[in-house]
């Protein structure tokens, strides 16, 4: 008998069919297969359980990859507006740069135009002072009346010239004179033989007035027999060259 129990159970246990027959003979099919689809049921819910927490935990590390993403994007604005304002500071600081810039600048041309005033001034003074010089000169010492004047040939500008009979004169003036203006006043003569040499004479004189020479360029106006003098006196003989 008590085999028969165990085998009975078992049957129950392992043996579906059985089971729902037995079941059916008691009259608790129908809870049985209710129940079973609740079990089966339940089941599913579990599992859907399952996945939805799984999703949720997913969720989650995604939200929180959205929330370290805007950490960092917000480090970024935080970074670019303290870059900008840098930016701001810096262009400011040019700005005021410049401002001081065009100041120095504005300083600077009112020197400039200053000194330019100064200088056309000077320049006129002693070109003025030349030409009256050089003529008292001429008339007391070598008995020639000379009206001497400055002239421009082509655009280019000879401070000092005159003639009368077979002599001429031909010069410059300046405030300093250098080994340059030496150069220039031997090319201006030879300009003058090629565009104009009506105002050439037999005789001739060149000339420089200054207020101040460098040694060199007496040096070399006496080798090329260049009459140097200022207000005071000489500072080369002067020469007249037969040509």
């Amino acid at each position: 008998m008590e085999d028969l129990k165990a085998k009975l159970l078992d049957l129950l246990e392992s043996d579906i069919e059985f089971r729902y027959a037995v079941a059916g003979k008691l009259g608790i099919l129908e809870l049985l297969k209710r129940l079973d689809a609740i079990e089966s049921l339940q089941a599913k819910i579990l599992d859907e359980i399952k996945s939805l927490r799984e999703n949720q935990e997913k969720l989650w590390r995604n939200q929180e990859k959205l929330w370290q993403n805007q950490n960092k994007l917000w480090e970024e604005v935080k970074n670019l507006r303290e870059g900008q304002e840098r930016l701001w500071e810096n262009q400011e600081r040019l700005w005021r740069g410049q401002e001081k810039l065009w100041e120095e600048v504005k300083e600077l041309r009112k020197t400039q135009n200053i000194t330019a005033t100064i200088l056309h001034r000077l320049t006129i003074t002693i070109e003025e002072e030349s030409l009256d010089v050089i003529k008292h000169r001429l008339k007391s010492e070598l008995g020639l009346d000379i009206a001497l004047n400055r002239i421009f040939i082509d655009d280019r500008e000879i401070d000092i010239y005159g003639a009368t009979h077979d002599i001429c004169i031909i010069g410059e003036a300046t405030v300093r004179l250098g080994l340059g203006l030496i150069d220039e006043l031997e090319e201006k003569i030879d300009f003058i033989k090629r565009r104009k040499p009506e105002l050439l004479r037999p005789k001739l004189i060149k000339v420089i007035y200054t207020d101040y020479a460098i040694p060199s360029a007496l040096e070399e106006a006496k080798r090329r027999k260049i009459w140097v003098l200022k207000w005071s006196g000489d500072l080369t003989p002067m020469t007249i060259i037969e040509q």
